[in-house]
């Protein structure tokens, strides 16, 4: 996994994008090549997400801009496993965001806490086969899924038919209370 990283690695640094444009106009200036330039700006974030205020904040964007922007890619492009690996990604995204919903009051308390958290979505979204999106789905989601997808699909079915109903007595009662106010003027 870590030589699948370091090959990565490489091609994102040879990839022309804005970030590698700002990377080379960087290492023009100051003479300091960009990978080390980007090696340094990962450390400073590892250490902020450390020690900073705000580490919440910026966990968070971490977790979002880069597979929202995989995302929308993937949903342009005719290929289906760029589908299949962003959303695996948001379902455990998801699922990570509920859990932490419970437990971030306690945790985000410890120090490494946003430090582990930010690595661990890193790790859910980085390119690789072992990802953590694809090793906690299929090991974790997708079994528990399998094992109670009837009684999932029939509390959803009996949900939607709820909110059908409900969705109805709602237009009734506004097209009445419409009708109603039309006679009193």
């Amino acid at each position: 996994m870590l030589s699948q990283l370091k090959q990565r690695y490489g091609e994102l640094m040879k990839e022309r994008n804005v970030v590698s444009r700002l990377l080379g106009t960087l290492e023009e200036k100051t003479g300091v090549q960009k990978e080390y330039i980007s090696t340094g700006i990962v450390f400073f974030v590892a250490l902020y997400l450390i020690f900073g205020h705000g580490a919440s904040l910026l966990c968070n964007l971490i977790g979002f801009i880069y597979p929202a922007y995989c995302s929308i890619k993937a949903i342009e492009s005719e290929k289906k496993e760029d589908d299949t690996q962003w959303l695996t990604y948001w379902v455990i995204y998801g699922l990570f965001s509920i859990v932490e919903a419970f437990t971030d009051i306690l945790l985000s308390w410890f120090p490494l806490y946003f430090f582990g958290k930010c690595f661990f979505l890193v790790w859910c979204m980085v390119p690789v086969a072992l990802n953590g999106s694809n090793v906690l789905y299929k090991n974790v989601v997708r079994p528990f899924f399998l094992k109670h997808q009837a009684a999932m699909d029939e509390a959803v079915a009996d949900l939607g038919g709820k909110a059908k109903n409900m969705a109805d007595s709602v237009a009734r009662e506004a097209a009445n209370y419409g009708l109603k106010h039309e006679k009193d003027q």
